[in-house]
């Protein structure tokens, strides 16, 4: 599992004596793209941010409140999770936890919507979605998620390649940003296919596999039922299936599963509950596969959620 050790070290090394201590800020410039390390010293209150660009936020230490009152949005901000704010929004943020010994962090990449337009038009020359779905396109709304392995591993390399002095550095800078941009459209477009899905069951083949698995998260998938319930070849259906959502089936199941728990575990269930509950074998393997794919064990997710 890739972590923020990493990102830790990193920073450290750019650390001087801070200059204000409410979000100092130490900024590196890319291709199309910038990064920022935020560090805040002090308890603190509505603090404002905006950006004239796409801004991809990662908590790093200690913890945010975001407030966005355009988009009615307030909730806590901590390690391992993103925050992506819309190009020309603006958010308040309350840092409840900052002190002098241990600042809050959060990286910041600042992404031009030029380069987001190109990614969004590259997905759609070479892996077009189903019409009934539209198109590839960023959707201008605010997005708070948890990293999964992937992404915390494209942060990482982003971090280290803008701290380096390297003769191919911009060319790296922009292949791991578009990487970057590609996950967040992924992202969202598999929201609004989950929804969609949900309203419309029926529309198409695909439609309704997803609609099954979201309603079959604790039990074994037949891979040939599902190419059935689509209606196409198992080669086809896996590869559609993959084009829209990502990855395979039994992939999308244990994600959802995984994501289903940490809501249930949020809500107040235990870690054997949410175990059973999603078909898990024991709970050592769903403790395994919840580390793997948020960073902490559940139980200290639970813990962390309680003390948020």
């Amino acid at each position: 599992m890739e972590d923020i050790s990493m990102i830790t070290q990193v920073i450290d090394k750019t650390r001087n004596t801070p200059q204000v201590l409410v979000e100092n800020k130490i900024s590196f410039a890319g291709p199309e793209s910038e990064l920022s390390i935020y560090d805040t010293y002090q308890k603190a209150d509505r603090v404002q941010l905006k950006s004239d660009q796409l801004l991809f936020c990662a908590m790093v230490t200690g913890k945010k409140v975001m407030h966005s009152n355009t988009e009615n949005f307030d909730s806590d901000f901590l390690p391992h999770e993103s925050f992506i704010m819309t190009p020309n929004s603006q958010v308040e943020i309350d840092f409840p936890t900052a002190k002098l010994s241990q600042p809050t962090t959060c990286l910041a990449i600042e992404i031009s919507k030029d380069r987001v337009n190109q990614v969004a038009d590259s997905l759609n020359a070479q892996q077009s979605l189903d019409q009934t779905f539209g198109h590839w396109q960023y959707q201008h709304n605010l997005v708070h998620t948890h990293h999964n392995t992937q992404t915390q591993a494209v942060l990482n390399r982003i971090v280290q390649i803008y701290g380096e002095n390297h003769s191919e550095r911009s060319a790296m800078i922009s292949l791991a940003v578009s990487e970057l941009v590609i996950r967040l459209l992924h992202h969202q477009t598999r929201e609004f296919l989950l929804s969609f899905c949900q309203k419309e069951p029926e529309i198409n083949g695909l439609s309704a596999v997803v609609n099954y698995i979201e309603q079959h998260l604790s039990e074994h998938l037949d891979i040939d039922f599902l190419a059935r319930l689509a209606c196409m070849s198992r080669t086809k259906f896996f590869n559609d299936f993959k084009q829209h959502m990502g990855c395979s089936p039994i992939a999308f199941q244990q994600q959802r599963r995984l994501y289903k728990a940490a809501n249930l575990l949020k809500a107040g269930k235990t870690v054997t509950q949410c175990c059973f509950e999603l078909g898990f074998i024991n709970t050592s393997h769903f403790s395994r596969c919840f580390k793997l794919f948020y960073g902490y064990s559940p139980s200290q997710y639970k813990i962390r959620q309680l003390n948020s």
